[in-house]
């Protein structure tokens, strides 16, 4: 079964793409992280996953409703006056609704804050947290959501080492009850360590499968090469996929026919 299957996706903004020519099939239960150069298009590809970025051409099937998403920390507003039970208590919206009664509920968000470490957290205004105290909030955000899909973009950043373990211990946990999670990451090392699968975006993808094979120095100077060489300029192109075209079900570098050559990559 299928978590998420691209066809032909190209996204962007302004008839700009920022992700295009993307083809294959995310599995139910995979742990995967997305990898590429600043400026690759894996927010975009994350953002237009939630339906927060539209498709300029192709299409995204997702196999679940129940998606949870967390941007990146930038761009989450933390002056709004809440506390960190009310952040959390947000998890809750999608099957309770926005009213939700929290004494209702409050057993289950306290587990929540107990599981990302933040007991005796409850009342605390988001504004008084650190970065990574911060992360930890959203986190439980995340748990209470209980979604099948959950997206992570740049979930580490700026944070210290022992809130990155204990988050990566709970993406293991969701990835070991058959949750299917996909995570923008810079970190190589956390990568090979602790996400099976890999893809390699550069604009468009440049090698998608098992993070031993496809996460080598050849794969990565050629996302950097493709990145480099991107031309902002450039016009929007169609996919249209000929009888020949030689292409796997993960979209690893494979031909298409359309109607501007190189789709933004300068000659």
């Amino acid at each position: 079964m299928s978590a998420i299957r691209f066809r032909g996706l190209t996204l962007g903004y302004d008839r700009h793409p920022a992700v295009h020519h993307l083809d294959g099939t995310v599995a139910t239960g995979d742990l995967l992280a997305l990898v590429g150069p600043n400026g690759a298009g894996k927010s975009t590809l994350l953002k237009g996953i939630v339906g927060e970025v539209g498709a300029l051409d192709g299409a995204i099937e997702t196999g679940t409703k129940a998606v949870a998403y967390l941007p990146q920390a930038a761009e989450i507003d933390r002056s709004f006056p809440v506390s960190v039970l009310d952040l959390a208590a947000m998890g809750l919206w999608r099957p309770f609704g926005a009213w939700a009664s929290l004494k209702r509920h409050r057993q289950r968000l306290l587990d929540a804050l107990a599981a990302v470490g933040l007991t005796g957290f409850e009342d605390r205004p988001i504004g008084t947290l650190s970065g990574g105290q911060f992360q930890r909030a959203l986190f439980a955000r995340l748990i209470l959501q209980d979604a099948q899909l959950i997206l992570l973009d740049e979930p580490f950043t700026g944070i210290d080492e022992r809130t990155t373990a204990d988050l990566l211990a709970l993406i293991r946990g969701w990835h070991a009850e058959g949750r299917t999670v996909i995570a923008a990451l810079h970190d190589l090392h956390q990568v090979r360590a602790h996400f099976p699968s890999t893809l390699v975006l550069a604009r468009r993808p440049i090698a998608w499968g098992p993070t031993a094979e496809v996460l080598t120095p050849p794969v990565l100077a050629r996302a950097l090469a493709l990145s480099e060489a991107w031309d902002e300029a450039a016009a929007i192109c169609r996919h249209e996929v000929g009888p020949t075209a030689a292409h796997d079900h993960h979209g690893h570098d494979h031909a298409h026919s359309h109607s501007h050559a190189g789709h933004g990559a300068a000659p």
